[in-house]
């Protein structure tokens, strides 16, 4: 069913009330808003044309454009680019170490803000070449360009790990030039395919992107602006109620960040019966299900992105597959021993042997990292806990529920899309975004062909293992899972992950290399994960008004200056820092992220798919899901077109499947609570004070997030970093509110069995 708003121009919207922000009257001739039964759509509209019709969009974006404000200026692009620079080294530093810290876009949006402000009001009006040095007031759109520059890089590139794990695990060491070409094409190839997308993911109105809505009533509060109508409806200000906010979000964290830690993981009932196993395994947070409900840490709720921004109905989806897989039938399954789980956490991210100790992969593996049978079958067949088991499971399920609701559900949307021009989109936005020149397909194509001559350069001038017929096949799989994948997310705030279906291929087609496991991996899944970045970034510059050309340029030079940034930053480290990559390196930098992908590359590489899920195998059931995510949309489906008028249309199979994917290492912790916190904010807050929300909602969001971002840096730089985390060793660190959850069956995680000396649990022969 198609929901609908005027295609004739009727009063402005914002002169009305606000939670109808529409005329009432006859409906004139109409255009279809989405292709399908939006759950995000506001139901109560007649007409409107000059505001979006969702009300989650009003609140939090402006309906108005200034074309002539400044934009590409001198200003934006150096900030911008020094912010590039900066978070991208810093982050890719603190990235080979424990603990920890990254510096986020968050970060870089408050910090710009005054910076800013400050070359606004001290630097000289003069011009150098004809650009002006100063070219008045700070303005709203050079903050967005700055912050999409600075987010660009935030994010450690995925690739630069393939680059580690060759070094550590398989003593390859390329030149730069490999390096960096591997680095650029699996960074712009996602690029390129995300603006090629950009039609179907970026320019319909239903494509709402939640989590950017935060991004813009930040902007839009600290630059003072009203939107939506909101700006006189009574209360404090934003500007001052984002102030209040952050400053008590910064001051809280200081309690569960390193005061009272227990205030994170407030498992109280196992403090009780510290001892009990079961009682543990059901009520604790680190190896356990969660059941205590409770935590008081923001970043713990907002672990898998903020419950103030993504919509209830798929929190609720979220929330539904999280009792109904974890809470129930991993119980099931664990005390029924399936899979010989009891002699294993009931939820844990490390893998086992036969003996219920973790997994030694050097054990297996011959000296050039290829399998040595025979050592593989005197040691131990891989074993997963309970919830990873469930968890790879879910994500099989997730692939064919994707592609089947797609089809089902989007595919006249999509065809639509494919045919309609942006000025013809039924949105306000959209049609203040045709004064601007659009990017032309051609130059994303360049940029895609150029990407994948360097990805080919790469693959075959090094000794890589990695042939061409699978990285075409690796980008087939991106491109058919862009858009289902794109359109999913834009909706709900969830993406479904590619990361175990292209482990599960590779590991099938090429058994036994692992460095064409994490090349096929990364150009196979993280290009559609970079894709969707970008597609995110352009659908932030399409609410801001951001000129789509300079979008261009600021995100391709954004991502090179990082991605080259990144692999300096690695290659110093690895050329100055002693015992680099060490468990026992003195300084912290023992590369806990290289350390778990190149295990995953000895498991699904050198081990293989083969031996765990093929028939006969041990997780050879979890390969059934493949038919439960295909046939599950079509049922919902079915129903809904007998009975279209029910809860069953608010059903999505891939969130339901998808929404746990963090678990493990996520738990209850950060699943339950951030539940419980939308359906207040979400449902029971927006339906009851709809004003409040609209005014507040996503203002409250961004302050959290900042006040725990700049809070996290704060501690870590000021206490945890200096004297390698030894200021209050003896004293704060280990006093009872900060240990007494590491005395308890749970955070030890304590099996349910243990195996005697010179015993083994599970199959005689492998």
């Amino acid at each position: 069913m198609s929901e609908y708003i005027s295609e004739d121009k009727p009063q402005s919207a914002s002169s009305l009330n606000e939670k109808l922000d529409a005329e009432k009257g006859s409906l004139p001739e109409v255009l279809p808003v989405a292709e399908f039964d939006d759950p995000n759509v506001d139901k109560t509209l007649v007409m409107l044309e000059d505001d979006s019709p969702y009300p989650e969009v009003r609140s939090a974006v402006a309906n108005t454009d200034d074309p002539d404000m400044p934009v590409s200026t001198l200003r934006a692009w150096i900030i911008g680019i020094i912010w590039a620079v900066i978070i991208p080294g810093l982050n890719q530093f603190f990235f080979f170490r424990y603990p920890s810290v990254s510096v986020g876009s968050l970060v870089a949006q408050l910090l710009s803000f005054p910076i800013g402000r400050a070359w606004a009001r001290f630097l000289p009006n003069v011009k150098i070449f004809g650009i002006a040095v100063n070219p008045g007031p700070f303005s709203v759109k050079e903050h967005v360009l700055i912050t999409i520059m600075a987010g660009v890089g935030a994010g450690s590139a995925y690739a630069t790990d393939i680059v580690a794990v060759q070094r550590v695990y398989y003593n390859q060491t390329y030149n730069f030039g490999y390096q960096w070409m591997v680095v650029m094409s699996t960074q712009l190839i996602g690029f390129s395919i995300g603006g090629i997308a950009r039609r179907f993911l970026v320019a319909p109105p239903s494509m709402i992107w939640p989590a950017n809505l935060v991004y813009c009533a930040l902007f839009n509060t600290l630059h003072s602006q009203n939107y939506a109508g909101v700006g006189n409806r009574g209360g404090i200000s934003r500007e001052r109620f984002f102030l209040y906010c952050f400053i008590g979000s910064f001051v809280w964290y200081w309690f569960p960040g390193y005061i009272f830690s227990a205030l994170s993981v407030f498992s109280w009932v196992c403090w009780i019966v510290p001892d009990n196993i079961k009682v543990n395994q059901m009520f604790g947070y680190e190896t356990g299900l969660g059941m205590s409900l409770i935590t008081f840490d923001w970043a713990q709720i907002a672990y898998i992105g903020s419950p103030l921004a993504t919509p209830w109905w798929a929190e609720a989806n979220i929330a539904l597959g999280f009792v109904v897989f974890f809470w129930l039938i991993t119980p099931i399954l664990y005390y029924t021993n399936v899979w010989n789980s009891q002699y294993m956490p009931i939820s844990s991210r490390g893998s086992y042997d036969n003996t219920g100790g973790t997994y030694n992969v050097t054990m297996i593996i011959n000296a050039d990292a290829t399998l040595n049978e025979q050592l593989y079958k005197e040691y131990s067949p891989l074993f997963l806990s309970t919830t990873f088991a469930m968890s790879y499971g879910l994500s099989f399920a997730s692939i064919t529920a994707t592609l089947t609701h797609a089809f089902l559900y989007f595919r006249k949307q999509i065809w639509t899309q494919a045919r309609r021009a942006l000025s013809e989109q039924p949105d306000i936005h959209a049609r203040l975004m045709t004064k601007y020149p659009q990017v032309p397909d051609w130059w994303y194509m360049i940029i895609f062909l150029s990407m994948f001559v360097f990805g080919i350069v790469s693959i075959e001038v090094w000794p890589t293992q990695f042939p061409v017929w699978a990285f075409v096949l690796a980008l087939i799989i991106a491109f058919v899972y862009i858009i289902p994948i794109g359109m999913i997310q834009a909706i709900t705030n969830q993406q479904v992950g590619l990361n175990v279906i292209t482990e599960l291929i590779i590991g099938y087609a090429l058994p036994g290399r692992p460095i064409a496991m994490m090349m096929f991996k990364t150009w196979g899944y993280i290009t559609m994960a970079q894709a969707l970045t970008f597609t995110s970034d352009f659908k932030l510059g399409h609410y801001m008004k951001i000129p789509p050309r300079t979008m261009f340029w600021a995100q391709v030079i954004a991502t090179v200056i990082a991605g080259t940034v990144q692999l300096g930053v690695q290659a110093w480290m690895f050329t100055n820092i002693t015992d680099m990559c060490s468990p026992k390196q003195a300084n912290g930098f023992i590369c806990p992220s290289t350390e778990v992908f190149g295990t995953a590359s000895i498991i699904w590489g050198v081990i293989g798919p083969a031996r765990q899920f093929s028939h006969g195998q041990i997780y050879y059931g979890l390969s059934f899901f493949f038919l439960i995510g295909f046939l599950a949309p079509v049922i919902t489906w079915l129903i809904s077109l007998k009975w279209p008028n029910t809860f069953l249309k608010y059903i999505n199979f891939p969130v339901i499947f998808s929404g746990t994917g963090a678990i493990p290492p996520a738990s209850a912790v950060n699943y339950v609570p951030w539940a419980i916190v939308g359906f207040i904010f979400q449902y029971v807050i927006r339906r009851r004070h709809f004003a409040w929300w609209t005014k507040y909602n996503y203002v409250l969001s961004a302050a959290l997030d900042s006040g725990v971002a700049v809070a996290v840096i704060v501690i870590f730089f000021c206490l945890q970093y200096p004297k390698d985390n030894g200021i209050g060793a003896t004293s704060i660190q280990t006093w009872w509110g900060n240990t007494v959850y590491a005395k308890t069956a749970d955070y030890l995680g304590t099996p349910l069995k243990t195996v005697a000396d010179g015993k083994f649990f599970g199959p005689t022969s492998w």
